[in-house]
This record gives C-alpha cells, structure tokens and sequence, in this order.
C-alpha cells in the first residue's frame, strides 16, 4: 500500500512539474515579426537569448548547482542568480526605470530563480516590440545607487546587460556539460526550434 501511495504522489510531482514547464515562456523563439525596426530587433536579441537560457537552465540537477570549474569561479547557481540580476536590468531598460542595488537572491529556489529570469526576458521583449528607433533612442539604463543616479544611452543595454547576459548562459551550458549533464541536442538556436 505504502509502495501505490509513493508512486502515485511521484506521479503527481512528474505532473505538476510538467505542467509548470509548460507554462514558461521562451521555450521557441516566436515568430518574426514582418517589419524591421529598432525595437524589434532588439526585442529578437532577448528573446534568442530567452531562448538559449530556457534550455541552459533545464534539468538542472542538485549537483550541477552546485558545480563550479575551479575554486575561485562561480558555481552554477550562483551564475544563474546573476543572469537574473541582468535580466532585472534589460527588463528595466524598455522604461527607463531605475535600478537599484541587488536583492538577496539565496532566498529563491532554483525553479523560481529560473521562472523570474524567463518572465523577464519575455516581458522585456514584448515592451520592446515594434518600437521605433526615436523610441529606443530616449530609452536610458538608469542606476540609483543609494540616491546617487547615473543614466546611460541604450547602446550600453545591448553590449552591456544583454551581451553578459549571453555570455553567461553560454557558460552555465559549458559547465553543466562539464558535469555530465549536456543540454538537450535537439536545440537549434538558429532557428528557435527544437529539431524533432
């Protein structure tokens, strides 16, 4: 009886894991839009980003959080925590909305760290959607450091929060192959798609 309880309440957990994966955005790049623009494009960047991060990030193991390539670098989760801090920043920049010193990440577990990052993402890139280069022109990354303010041009958002952004993803996928635990093979980030 003990045995039919546990299986059923492992069912129930593979159930509502699946469910809640279902819900996350940026599983596929969405469809292009028709026209160019300067926001469009941007949006693009994020949501490719978006895209390579929903699958860096899945299946993460215990072990592969707590993976790390050498004693004084970054441990997985610890790099997922500042991917987040990054996406706070490129969420903030479409409305030029102030940032300000980072929260105590240690309190998010690794499903809600993952859920906020992606939500982000998504939201940055629909706020970026079909603006026009005037648009993205009077957007600023703005800094509040403890009332000291500092604004800079958008051109700082895209070699800046997003670049890194990227930049680490590509790590988080590097260290967990390291640790045995590659990224589905499937995955083509030139076209967003999972090849079937």
């Amino acid at each position: 009886m003990k045995k039919i309880i546990v299986l059923f309440i492992n069912l129930f957990i593979i159930q509502l894991m699946a469910a809640q994966e279902a819900q996350l955005p940026l599983k596929e790049i969405p469809t292009a839009p028709d026209t160019f623009s300067s926001g469009n494009m941007v949006a693009r960047m994020i949501e490719g980003l978006g895209f390579r991060y929903y699958w860096a990030s899945k299946d993460l193991k215990e072990e592969d959080l707590a993976y790390k390539p050498s004693d004084d670098a970054r441990n997985i989760m610890e790099t997922l925590q500042h991917i987040y801090g990054l996406t706070n920043v490129i969420k903030n920049g479409p409305t030029s909305t102030a940032n300000g010193r980072g929260e105590d990440l240690s309190k998010y577990s690794y499903g809600e760290l993952r859920k906020m990052t992606l939500d982000n993402l998504n939201e940055a890139a629909l706020l970026m959607r079909d603006k026009t280069s005037d648009d993205v022109a009077n957007m600023k990354v703005v800094f509040d450091r403890g009332g000291q303010t500092s604004e800079f041009p958008f051109w700082n958002m895209i070699n800046g929060p997003i670049a890194d952004a990227i930049y680490h993803t590509g790590q988080v996928v590097t260290m967990r192959r390291s640790n045995g635990n590659p990224i589905n093979p499937k995955i083509s980030v030139f076209t967003g798609k999972v090849r079937e």
